[in-house]
């Protein structure tokens, strides 16, 4: 199942964006095998970032058990790595060996910093890379940033450009046999993100002040409001259309500070007007009012309460493996869709099983499980 079936990916283990980005391309169908190292624990199905693959334990640090990789890699379209710059190599697993084995691999490599650059040594989190980015700088309420939490920059800037990178380079590579290095820096893709707002600065209707633009929580018809039961609902009738359908649920069509919304002099006054009259009705009492129609108004829910929506149940947005609920694979495919291909792997669980068809007998398994180079 899935438009990547039969494509092979070798995964070395890490946290974040790379193992986000190898469930998203084993939801699409493709063969990833993860390599751990000997004795590390984890796995079952609360792992959701680790479904869908299998694991062999490797002492990479042992000329048996990089071998053993290198075999892998050789077998494979695509590696994904999330070390810093140069672990690979002084593994003797850098791009270099890896393409002299294997000149049509695609070798994915995911940092915050990117491979070169002055901070590219140093330790980060989603939170300083978006702070260097100018992303952080412009989300959250007047008196300080607030961090999105880690979907802007690990998984948004990072993972999924990082699959997007790998998959462009696979068709390349499938059409001249050359494989490549793809650099998939947080930074840079948070950067790119940004284009909208770059676009935005740049024909001068973009302030770097929070909550003083369109999207950033400054207009009073794109932001939250606290209902009666202290419970939020957002409202993003951006189109005069739209906001003339909000304006007469609400009951303020005539209301004279309500007929200019785009005049920025207007909006704190907006603001409070908005602020008074969803402080009168519950969350719910909102949301089934505007359940109809397109005045661009919803509640906004828990995880919990998302789930449970009739618009997500509907579409499916979630599965359940084992026992535990998360979400299914996305995007849709009309003739080949994706799916899950089970829970997370317990590190080494498939060791026997890709040993042998690397073609090692039980014998030479076995002895490699006695010297400590598998787990």
């Amino acid at each position: 199942m899935g438009p990547l079936r039969g494509v092979k990916v070798v995964e070395f283990t890490g946290l974040g964006p790379p193992p986000f980005c190898t469930m998203a391309l084993s939801d699409m169908g493709a063969e990833v095998i993860r390599i751990d190292r000997p004795g590390a624990k984890g796995g079952g199905p609360a792992e959701i970032l680790a479904r869908g693959r299998r694991s062999i334990a490797l002492n990479l640090k042992s000329d048996a058990g990089r071998e053993l990789a290198l075999q892998l890699i050789t077998g494979s379209d695509i590696l994904i790595e999330g070390f810093r710059p140069g672990v690979m190599e002084r593994l003797g697993l850098g791009p270099d060996i890896a393409h002299a084995r294997n000149p049509k691999l695609i070798y994915g490599r995911m940092t915050g910093w990117g491979q070169t650059g002055p901070l590219a040594d140093r330790a980060g989190h989603d939170i300083t890379y978006l702070a260097l980015t100018g992303a952080l700088h412009a989300i959250g309420p007047k008196e300080h940033s607030v961090p999105p939490l880690n979907l802007v920059g690990d998984f948004g800037g990072g993972a999924m450009y990082l699959a997007f990178g790998v998959m462009a380079a696979l068709y390349h590579a499938q059409k001249t046999g050359e494989g490549q290095v793809v650099d998939a820096a947080i930074v840079d893709g948070v950067t790119h993100l940004l284009s909208a707002q770059h676009q935005l600065q740049a024909l001068g209707v973009w302030t770097d002040q929070r909550e003083d633009n369109w999207l950033d929580g400054g207009a009073p018809f794109y932001r939250t409001y606290r209902c009666a039961d202290d419970k939020e609902i957002a409202i993003g009738p951006l189109e005069p259309e739209f906001y003339a359908l909000l304006l007469a649920g609400l009951g303020l069509s005539d209301h004279p500070d309500m007929q200019t919304p785009y005049d920025k002099v207007r909006w704190p006054g907006m603001i409070t007007v908005f602020e008074a009259l969803f402080k009168t009705r519950t969350r719910d009492a909102w949301a089934a009012q505007f359940a109809e129609g397109d005045a661009c108004l919803a509640p906004v829910l828990t995880l919990e309460e998302s789930a449970a929506h009739p618009h997500m149940v509907a579409r499916g947005v979630k599965t359940d493996i084992d026992g535990v609920a998360q979400s299914a694979p996305a995007p849709r495919f009309s003739k080949t869709p994706g799916q899950v291909q089970g829970r997370a792997p317990r590190p080494g669980e498939h060791s026997d099983a890709i040993l042998s068809e690397l073609g090692l007998s039980a014998l030479q398994i076995a002895d490699l499980i006695k010297t400590g180079v598998v787990g």
